[in-house]
C-alpha cells in the first residue's frame, strides 16, 4: 500500500494478523498548548539505536520526563519519524507513568515494529528511512494542561547486520599464509532478506590463544557482493574475526572468533 498521508499524525493502517502499523508524516518542528506542562526529558530505547532485521518483532522504549505544577496526568499521543524523509513506522503499543514528585512524573511509551509489516508501507524504498529519526509526543496535566511537543528527542532507526569469518588452512604451520573469508549483508526492509553490503571497510582483529582482547590487524574493503577475503602470516595460535563499526543507517556487527591451532 502506497500514498502520502496529510496532518501532523495521520494514520494508515497496514494490517499484520492482529496488529497494525501506523504510517505517519511529520510536519514541521512546533510547540504549543496550554498551561505550563512541559516535557524536559526524552531518553529513546535507554539511549541506544533501535535495529530493525527482517524477521524478529522488535520493542523500544521512549522514556518522557512530564513537568507540571498539578502533576503531569500522562500521554495522548507518541510518534517517531525520519528526520530526513518525514515518514515513520512504530505503533504505539502501550504506557507506564512513574510518579517521581508531585509535579513530575516519567512516562514510558512502548513502542513496538514487526518487520514484516513494512515492505511497501511508504512510498518508494523504506530502506531510505533508515538513520537520524525524532520523537513527536502530546503531554497532559491534572489540571487540563496539555502541550504538543515536536522534535523532543532524536535517536538512530538502523538496518540491523551479519558478518561472518571462515580462516583456513586449519589447522596451519607457524609462517605459513592464512586466508581469511567472511561476508557483512544487512537487512533489506523491501524484500526482507540480507543481502551483501557492499564498498565496506572492515576490521580484521586478532587475539593470540590466552589473551584477553583483540585488536585490530588490517582493513579489509567488501566486494560487490559484500564479501571479505584477505591473507595473513601466521606467528602463532589465536581467534580471528571480522569486526564493522556501523554507518549511520546500518547496525555496527561483530562475527564470532575463528580459532586457528598450530600444526
Amino acid at each position: 500500500m502506497r500514498g502520502r498521508t496529510a496532518g501532523r499524525a495521520a494514520g494508515l493502517g497496514v494490517m499484520a494478523g492482529a496488529a497494525a502499523l501506523t504510517l505517519l508524516c511529520a510536519t514541521a518542528a512546533q510547540a504549543e498548548g496550554r498551561g505550563d506542562v512541559r516535557v524536559t526529558k526524552t531518553v529513546v530505547n535507554n539511549g541506544n539505536n533501535v535495529i530493525i532485521g527482517t524477521t524478529a518483532r522488535v520493542t523500544y522504549p521512549i522514556a518522557i520526563t512530564i513537568r507540571d505544577n498539578s502533576g503531569a496526568k500522562g500521554l495522548t499521543r507518541v510518534s517517531v519519524f525520519s528526520k530526513s524523509k518525514g515518514w515513520g513506522f512504530s505503533d504505539w503499543t502501550g504506557t507506564r507513568c512513574e510518579k517521581k514528585s508531585s509535579t513530575t512524573s516519567v512516562c514510558t511509551a512502548t513502542m513496538t515494529v514487526a518487520p514484516g509489516w513494512l515492505p511497501d508501507s511508504v512510498p518508494g524504498d523504506i530502506n531510505t528511512i533508515a538513520g537520524l529519526w525524532q520523537v513527536n509526543a502530546t503531554v497532559k496535566a491534572n489540571d487540563g494542561d496539555y502541550w504538543i511537543s515536536d522534535d523532543i528527542a532524536e535517536f538512530k532507526m538502523k538496518r540491523a547486520s551479519k558478518l561472518t569469518t571462515d580462516a583456513t588452512p586449519e589447522p596451519v604451520a607457524k609462517g605459513a599464509s592464512l586466508t581469511i573469508k567472511g561476508k557483512l549483508s544487512r537487512a533489506n526492509w523491501e524484500d526482507l532478506k540480507y543481502h551483501g553490503f557492499t564498498g565496506q571497510t572492515v576490521k580484521l582483529q586478532y587475539r593470540k590463544a590466552g589473551a584477553e582482547h583483540y585488536s585490530t590487524v588490517k582493513t579489509v574493503k567488501t566486494d560487490s557482493s559484500g564479501n571479505l577475503s584477505t591473507k595473513v602470516t601466521v606467528t602463532a595460535a589465536g581467534s580471528w574475526r571480522y569486526f564493522f563499526p556501523g554507518t549511520t543507517t546500518t547496525a555496527r556487527v561483530v562475527s564470532k572468533g575463528d580459532a586457528v591451532t598450530l600444526k
